[in-house]
């Protein structure tokens, strides 16, 4: 199986290996988190796969080990996140992609993502107010299911698993009034 290893590691690009293996060993592969910084998280499977806290990365990649981890195996996309990545901005990034590319037919898609996307978008900029992860992970739960095709739970996916997995640092930028890595006072 070809794997597109890509983000913060030494040598991004597709390699090839037995369906199966270890989700860390293929980083390693790769050449390894770069610039000597720790693993934060991984997309395992593509943009739509719920996102996998460092933690949580050693694991088989099949599909049933990913379906245990609570991800999918998708695309075999990973997408390797470092430390000092923005989880906020992350997402943000994702949903805005998302809505760009909905075709809009089904309105939980069509104005759900559009919805996650401005709250993100909002929190991210230093404008989050209180209830809107709340609020995020309602939207993306009413959106899963609803429509003619996977579009609208491609984007819920990640939205609900960002937010639950690294809902603290969401809170943080709620509370700081913006990114606290650009602000330049968080410990991370």
């Amino acid at each position: 199986k070809l794997y597109c290893v890509s983000g913060h590691v030494e040598k991004p690009g597709v390699y090839e290996f037995a369906c199966g293996v270890n989700l860390l060993e293929v980083i390693e592969t790769a050449g390894g988190v770069w610039k000597g910084r720790s693993l934060k998280a991984v997309i395992p499977g593509g943009v739509s796969s719920k996102i996998l806290r460092a933690d949580e990365c050693d694991v088989s990649k099949t599909f049933d080990s990913m379906k245990e981890a609570g991800t999918m195996l998708g695309s075999a996309g990973m997408i390797v996140l470092d430390e000092t990545t923005c989880m906020v901005d992350a997402l943000w990034n994702v949903l805005r992609f998302f809505r760009h590319e909905s075709c809009g037919q089904c309105t939980p898609c069509r104005e759900g993502i559009g919805w996650m996307e401005k709250i993100v978008g909002r929190i991210e900029r230093g404008e989050g107010r209180e209830g809107d992860l709340d609020t995020l992970l309602d939207i993306a739960a009413k959106m899963q299911g609803t429509t003619i095709c996977a579009f609208s739970d491609a984007a819920a996916w990640p939205a609900e698993s960002y937010t639950l997995k690294f809902r603290s640092e969401f809170e943080e930028h709620i509370a700081m009034k913006g990114c606290p890595m650009k602000i330049g006072v968080s410990g991370r």
